[in-house]
């Protein structure tokens, strides 16, 4: 028995023949394209983009897409070969279960948990921003205290709490989109931004795009060549969802021809809409504007300013009834896509509890609503605690940080894939291997290194606290391995725990050693957490099972 054995792809398919009873072959390449720009124009633009313009690269957070947009390509790419070898609907978790072995879709599945977690959270307190800009237009203003965190000024956020209690509440009733309200939702996200390109340009000040590169401050991610790559990583946030193409090989017609098809002509057609969005946004406003707390709701700053200005200086929106609309239809696609996320997050811990490596709660399915309702409970107080007390700029880097993190595994896999698997037929295969997956690894870590170092030591903490879980409870309880390992498979798992001790130390040290951040309690959290981990994974790779 070993970490690395691999689930039966035949089991894959029973599996999934019983639970979905089979997909229908429905998707064409149009349909394909349509799809992946529903899944792509989501919160992340709306959201994280202004926060990523005011501190990091100004008006060349265009380029900044651009730079995101090429790891997405490589990486969907990849995907797609993932997805077509596998028939099976369902997460990088399971494609990488029957790939590269137990272990490492631990590692993809505790990774994903983050990513959808965060995610929602960083959602959620953007439409909490946006549903104040929306009030506030009507006279009812919300009490700051109410609306941000402790570390933004405020005492908690109830509206970014209230909208995850509601969603994770439909979730356990089990309240599904239908295939008609979906499409609406899909129409009005793209409407926004259509409505907000054609508006906006009109109302676009030339001096707002000087400097286009802002002078780097002197701090590394502050502007200059680091702060457009450091924008990059960060806004990547905003393409997440664009491996909802790959994962629906099962039910293309066409997967050789459509899959690449799909995935690149939506991501092209996104990263123009995208770039066409921020080139609106920083020339109607200054970059400097969303700075500070409503930089989480950047196109309500934009809105506002697209008027004619005054004698005193005020500006008069030309379009006042408009700007509602836009905050109307961003609060309705926002609560689709918290909905999603926690959805996704609660279905992959289902996953891996169905395969014994968590526990059984959270596949237990409600005797009523048929829903994993105990699983969408405890992450509703999970991702609302993230969201109440969070600031929106750490969680939105510990999504971009931990999707990164998951495209670089499912590069890996395939380069894995090709030596280990190549009789496995595939609907479609990656072009140009080694070069592609190789690029996609390449630019995905190099945005990765341009993010904040504390950003780094949260990602590593998560992963050691999804090590301990693998260690003593998962490798007990899994169900492939019937909780029996060889001696080797324990000390792989504690050794690599060690490894992430060790970057854990160095990178506070690296962290705390800046003189423009102050970062004690950090700094001392992290040394004490190693140096328990350190025990804990020295006594785990001695003890003899």
């Amino acid at each position: 028995m070993s970490i690395w054995k691999r689930k039966p792809l035949s089991q894959l398919l029973n599996e999934a023949s019983e639970s979905e009873k089979g997909l229908k072959k429905t998707l064409t390449a149009p349909g394909l394209v349509a799809l992946g720009i529903g899944a792509i124009i989501g919160a992340g633009l709306f959201s994280i983009t202004g926060l990523a313009a005011s501190m990091n690269a100004g008006p060349a957070i265009t380029i900044s897409f651009l730079v995101a947009a090429f790891g997405c390509i490589f990486a969907g790419l990849c995907y797609a070969e993932f997805s077509s070898m596998i028939p099976v609907a369902g997460s990088a978790y399971t494609y990488s279960f029957a790939t590269m072995g137990e272990f490492v879709a631990w590692i993809i599945g505790w990774d994903l948990v983050l990513e959808y977690a965060v995610g929602a959270a960083t959602v959620s307190i953007s439409w909490s921003r946006y549903l104040g800009k929306f009030l506030g237009s009507y006279g009812i203003h919300l009490d700051e205290s109410y609306t941000l965190s402790p570390f933004e000024g405020g005492i908690i956020n109830l509206p970014a709490v209230f909208i995850v209690m509601v969603m994770s509440l439909i979730l356990m009733r089990g309240t599904r989109e239908s295939a008609f309200i979906n499409g609406i939702i899909v129409l009005l996200k793209v409407t926004v931004v259509l409505v907000f390109i054609a508006v906006g340009w009109q109302y676009i000040r030339p001096e707002n795009y000087t400097p286009y590169i802002p002078e780097n401050t002197g701090k590394f991610g502050e502007f200059g060549f680091s702060g457009i790559i450091r924008a990059a990583a960060i806004v990547f946030f905003a393409y997440i969802g664009f491996d909802a193409v790959s994962t629906a090989a099962q039910e293309a017609k066409n997967p050789k021809r459509d899959m690449p098809i799909g995935i690149l002509l939506s991501l092209g057609i996104c990263t123009v809409l995208y770039i066409l969005f921020a080139h609106v946004m920083t020339g109607v406003v200054n970059y400097q504007a969303f700075a500070g707390k409503d930089g989480i709701a950047p196109v309500a700053i934009a809105v506002e300013a697209m008027g004619t200005a005054g004698a005193d200086g005020m500006i008069t929106p030309a379009y006042p009834w408009l700007n509602n609309a836009i905050l109307l239809a961003i609060l309705g696609g926002y609560a689709s896509v918290i909905l999603v996320m926690l959805m996704g997050q609660s279905r992959v811990f289902f996953s891996m509890s169905k395969d014994g490596l968590m526990p059984k709660v959270f596949s237990e399915v409600h005797s009523k609503f048929r829903t994993p309702a105990k699983n969408n409970l405890l992450f509703m107080i999970i991702v609302s605690l993230f969201a109440a007390f969070v600031p929106a700029r750490v969680v939105g880097e510990m999504t971009s940080i931990g999707t990164l993190f998951a495209f670089i595994l499912v590069c890996v896999g395939v380069l894995i894939m090709r030596k280990k698997m190549p009789e496995v037929p595939r609907a479609f295969r990656t072009p140009l291997v080694p070069f592609v997956p190789i690029a996609g690894i390449f630019v995905c870590l190099f945005m990765m290194v341009f993010l904040p170092l504390d950003t780094w030591i949260r990602l590593i903490v998560w992963m050691m606290i999804g090590f301990d879980l693998y260690l003593f409870y998962g490798m007990k309880n899994s169900i492939l391995n019937k909780g029996q390992f060889s001696l080797k498979s324990y000390k792989t798992v504690a050794g690599s725990g060690l490894g992430m001790v060790l970057a854990l130390i160095v990178i506070a040290f690296i962290h705390h050693n800046d003189p423009n951040i102050d970062d004690h309690f950090l700094f001392y959290f992290s040394l004490l957490f190693a140096a328990v981990h350190t025990l804990i994974y020295a006594y785990s790779f001695k003890k003899v099972r």
